[in-house]
């Protein structure tokens, strides 16, 4: 077995040592074509991006809110497939581009094959995966793989996950625990409910000492304010999608380097 890639942790004790959250990204791979995928990685990267979840477009989405499905038809349409992303990664990984985290779904990965993925996904630089469909119960089917690969697998604990299960699925992942901070799919067009979240938190907390990182919601530097003294990592995905907009090529990069710095310089104001 491969040594677990520590830049997958190494990016909290980092922002730990800073005395910050770490700041994550989303992106839908390939929309709406792969060049400008690739200004967008190195643009969010150069704007402090500590890790990006990079995600596959899949047709039946369980997680996704209506932008980033769309992002994803809008990827397809281009053509987009397993490889093309495998190769994005790559290229983006080679420039020096923040640590890569797949984001994808179960039926992709058995269609790909789990140790075929793991491995491609390793030669490709990323450091592991999210798969937000994959059951507790279910994840020796393929975790193995990954794992084998030196790949993490970050998990998602959901509001309406039991305190016992939460514990499980925390001692089970990898690098971090996902805190979904909301009922539904992703988005940005409901403020997030700050004191559920920290209470949330603060009851994971006292289960595992893993990095917890909170998405779904999160869309704005006073979002971003809020939430930074008490979680490890900040997950934006939906709301930087909105701010590239239709934009393409060098636009497209410049819109997302300067929402992106935005997160960033309000991460960087605040204090743990």
């Amino acid at each position: 077995m491969i040594a677990h890639d520590d830049r997958l942790s190494g990016t909290f004790v980092r922002a730990r040592a800073a005395g910050r959250a770490a700041l994550i990204v989303y992106l839908v791979a390939g929309d709406p074509d792969a060049e400008t995928t690739g200004l967008v990685l190195d643009a969010v990267t150069e704007a402090g991006a500590d890790l990006i979840e990079l995600g596959i477009p899949y047709g039946d989405p369980l997680a996704d809110g209506p932008t980033i499905a769309a992002a994803a038809q809008r990827a397809l349409e281009a053509g987009t497939t397993i490889d093309s992303v495998l190769a994005l990664a790559a290229a983006a990984h080679a420039r020096g581009s923040a640590p890569i985290v797949f984001f994808t779904y179960v039926n992709p990965i058995s269609q790909y094959g789990p140790a075929a993925f793991a491995a491609a996904a390793r030669a490709a630089g990323a450091v592991g995966a999210i798969v937000p469909d994959v059951p507790l119960e279910e994840l020796d089917e393929f975790a193995p793989a990954f794992r084998a690969a030196g790949l993490g697998l970050p998990l998602l604990v959901a509001p309406t996950t039991p305190p016992e299960r939460a514990a499980a699925i925390a001692a089970r992942s990898d690098g971090f625990v996902y805190v979904v901070a909301r009922l539904g799919v992703t988005g940005a067009s409901r403020e997030p409910d700050v004191d559920w979240i920290r209470g949330a938190v603060d009851r994971l907390r006292a289960r595992t000492e893993k990095p917890l990182a909170v998405g779904f919601g999160i869309s704005r530097a006073d979002h971003v304010r809020a939430l930074s003294p008490f979680v490890d990592g900040i997950i934006v995905g939906s709301a930087l999608i909105d701010a590239i907009g239709t934009r393409r090529g060098a636009a497209a990069a410049t819109a997302a380097r300067t929402y992106v710095a935005g997160l960033r310089a309000a991460i960087e104001g605040t204090t743990r």
